[in-house]
């Protein structure tokens, strides 16, 4: 799904215009942004997490010439998804779910 597709989905869902939907739609992805950029940590239950975390400076190497390269220090986004986020995507209907070691529940014909 793009960015426009989500703007256009949030409209439908909402009854809006596509202009307001993609004003709210660019007010949440910049609040997060603003949010990672001064170190706080976004928790949207039932969703993940977002947060940064910090990469170590190191030496990386030129691909096409083989030349060494100083890769700086850096703070990189990352995403965490829920539990209930992975149910979802793994089990549509919540039936069929696996089994709490991980192994497919038993059906019965």
């Amino acid at each position: 799904m793009t960015k426009a597709e989500l703007i256009e989905e949030v409209s439908r869902v909402v009854e809006m215009t596509r202009k307001d939907s993609e004003v709210i739609v660019e007010a949440i992805f910049d609040s997060v942004v603003r949010a990672l950029r001064t170190g706080d940590k976004i928790e949207i239950r039932g969703f993940g997490s977002f947060r940064t975390r910090q990469r170590q400076p190191r030496v990386g190497r030129n691909p096409k010439t083989g030349a060494r390269v100083e890769v700086p220090a850096k703070r990189i986004p990352y995403f965490k998804p829920s539990k209930e986020l992975k149910d979802l995507v793994n089990n549509e209907s919540g039936e069929g779910a696996p089994a709490a070691d991980g192994q497919p529940p038993e059906t019965h014909a």
